[in-house]
């Protein structure tokens, strides 16, 4: 039989080297890239020049927070949110002695702590269904929740599963551990303890229950000794800006989620773009097995145009004075040093000679793009007609040794193109849109795009 394969032959390979030696472009290229780097050659300096970090709408979040290594993102992000709003109602400032331990923080540990024990789970109710189905343990399904479980990341609607349940504490009560800081070593026993209990369930299905218990009863030993036991209650006192002293006595984290941070975040929805014409703007979209709290809310969002997104954060800064939470493929034309984003901010093509040319669509039915990183915008320049968006402030968590003291600035055409989802309170949309969220979702494979995790 002949393969279909052609081989890159000598003489081919002769005819490529030919061609690149006969442009003197990319011998100026390769001497410069060689040297310093893609990155510093393909820098667009007038693009960057002239993308400000000033903007007609800026939301004071205070100090910008840092994940360190960790796949967090979306908890610090939304956890961002929250913070703002417990700031409001406790009536203090970043810099607040609320918090003598620096600037005033909700505990992301303590959000990870009951987002990898819920997720333990519901992996393993997940898993012990699909077994009793007669799931093949090499299907493509299975194959990739094995590749997939107890990576950190998530969506705005698992952050609130875990909120709802459990609350949150000032991250004085439950600081950062090793662990929480450097995921990896945590999270590969937790992975291979579930490889485990899947491998146990295959072959004696008769014994999933227990095998259930045990493992459940591990991973929260595993959990407990990397990041601590999270408090069931505190000692809630503060001074406010004001310098006024507060002492509410004992709660616990649900009380105080309830009473210092909720606000209706947790009847928000959840906005994307996603550019598949099979998948029509104005339809709800669910993915598969995707999910942390078991019982919890199901991970859907509302498929709109981009333009409808954006006009929903720019209101909800600008009139409701709130940060929003997004999600964004965060790594195509980014300067993380300047903390800068623009669609021409790296000018690639010149530099190989190459035209680069995909759309939205494309890059993501093609896997070029995908949701992996979320973050607030706390600001946006509006045109002087009150609508049309120049640029858009971000609230990053990668500490405030980069960027503007760790905020960014994206161009707006960089949001159209990179930009999937955000959340936004559900009263906000159209009586259409809203009346969407009763449909039946359109579901897609565990796999799909859109199931991508911050």
């Amino acid at each position: 039989m002949t393969s279909a394969l052609t081989p890159l032959d000598q003489t081919r390979l002769e005819g490529l080297r030919t061609a690149f030696d006969e442009r003197e472009a990319n011998h100026v290229a390769m001497n410069a890239v060689t040297q310093v780097g893609i990155d510093e050659v393909a820098h667009n300096y007038n693009r960057s020049r002239l993308l400000q970090h000033r903007f007609s709408v800026s939301i004071d979040n205070g100090t910008v927070t840092s994940q360190a290594h960790s796949g967090r993102c979306w908890l610090f992000s939304s956890l961002n949110v929250a913070r703002f709003v417990a700031r409001k109602a406790l009536n203090i400032d970043g810099e607040s002695t609320a918090n003598p331990m620096g600037d005033f923080e909700l505990s992301q540990n303590y959000a990870m702590y009951y987002d990898k024990l819920e997720r333990v789970n519901y992996f393993l109710r997940d898993v012990a269904a699909l077994v009793r189905a007669g799931e093949p343990v090499d299907s493509q399904l299975m194959r990739f929740l094995m590749g997939d479980v107890m990576g950190d990341g998530g969506q705005w609607i698992m952050a609130m599963n875990i909120y709802k349940k459990y609350g949150a504490v000032p991250k004085q009560y439950y600081p950062e551990t090793a662990s929480s800081q450097n995921t990896s070593q945590m999270n590969d026993q937790l992975r291979r303890l579930l490889h485990q209990a899947t491998a146990h369930m295959v072959a004696n299905p008769d014994g999933i229950d227990e095998i259930i218990d045990r493992t459940l009863e591990a991973g929260h030993r595993i959990l407990t000794i990397h990041l601590g036991t999270p408090p069931t209650s505190f000692d809630w006192e503060w001074t406010d800006k004001d310098g006024v002293f507060h002492r509410d006595g004992r709660i616990t984290p649900q009380e105080f989620w309830k009473r210092y941070v909720n606000a209706g975040l947790e009847d928000y929805v959840c906005l994307v773009d996603d550019p598949r014409p099979e998948h029509p703007k104005g339809r709800k979209i669910g993915i598969e097995h995707l999910g942390n709290v078991a019982g919890g809310d199901p991970t859907e969002y509302l498929n709109v145009p981009v333009e409808v997104m954006k006009d929903c954060a720019r209101r909800l800064m600008s009139e409701q004075g709130l940060p929003v939470w997004f999600g964004a493929d965060c790594h195509p034309m980014m300067d993380r040093k300047a903390g800068q984003w623009a669609t021409d901010l790296f000018e690639y093509g010149r530099v190989y000679g190459v035209d680069f040319d995909m759309d939205k669509e494309q890059r993501v039915r093609f896997g070029d793009s995908a949701q992996n990183h979320a973050m607030a915008f706390v600001g946006v320049d509006v045109a002087d007609d009150g609508r049309t968006t120049n640029r858009w402030r971000v609230e990053n968590s990668w500490g405030g040794d980069i960027a503007n003291k760790g905020y960014f600035t994206m161009s707006d055409d960089w949001f159209s193109q990179y930009v999937y989802e955000v959340a936004v309170p559900k009263s906000m949309l159209s009586e259409e849109y809203r009346q969407a969220f009763d449909q039946e979702a359109i579901m897609l494979p565990a796999w799909d795009p859109m199931g991508a995790l911050a």
